[in-house]
Formats: structure tokens, sequence, C-alpha cells
């Protein structure tokens, strides 16, 4: 078994920020810090190539090949969707937040933290 194969999924997505060249690092890495600390139920990894979010079910992942923005796509099932200022799109089963700075995420932490702890709800009743 690889080095790599032994690591916990926090320690994959570590070892990911680590080595990750991107216009928004430092933006990505503030977001998956308020999205943890939005509910300890939550776990992470490297999916999509890039970190995501679970709980039972996939939550949401970083789209890190966006330009201008760090995008974080939500996935929903069954038709449960969380309505938020913050998600746009009209995909079925799926919504994204754009943050464009470190500052305009501390104006959406407290909606980001809404909605992960929402989702989280929706999967429980399911």
């Amino acid at each position: 078994m690889s080095v790599q194969n032994k690591l916990s999924g926090k320690e994959r997505v570590d070892t990911f920020m680590d080595n990750l060249e991107h216009p928004f690092k430092v933006e990505v890495a503030r977001l998956r810090s308020i999205i943890l600390q939005a509910d300890e139920k939550l776990a992470e990894r490297v999916k999509w190539n890039a970190p995501s979010f679970y709980y039972h079910k996939d939550m949401a992942a970083f789209n890190l090949r966006a330009k201008g923005y760090v995008q974080l796509i939500f996935i929903f099932y069954e038709g449960n969707m969380i309505e938020s200022p913050l998600l746009s799109g009209s995909w079925k089963d799926r919504r994204e937040a754009r943050f464009y700075s470190l500052d305009d995420i501390e104006v959406q932490k407290e909606a980001l933290q809404k909605i992960v702890t929402a989702w989280i709800s929706l999967v429980n009743t399911n």
C-alpha cells in the first residue's frame, strides 16, 4: 500500500493544498476552514481534482478551473434545494457559490455556514 493510500481524507487535502498553485489558494484555504468549522460531521477528501466535502453523500467541491473567482459547487439530492442569496444557478441538482476575495468570503461567511448546516439537516431527514 502506498503512503498516499494510508492518508486520511484530511491529510490528503492538506497535501493537495500544500502543493496547490492557484491564484486563489488563500481564499480556498479560508473557505475550507469555514466549511469544516460549520459542522463537525463533515469530512473532506480530494475528489474531482479538488478539495471536496461530504457527510454520507457528496455535499460540495471546489471547481478550481473557474477564472476570476473561487467557485464552490453544492450538490443536492431528491429535489431538495436550499434557498440562499449566496447560491445561484438553475441546475436540477446543484447550485454554485462564487467568492471574489477574502473580504467577500468574510462578508458571506455566515450565509455559507447556514448553507452547510441546512444541507446536513436535509441529509439527516432522508
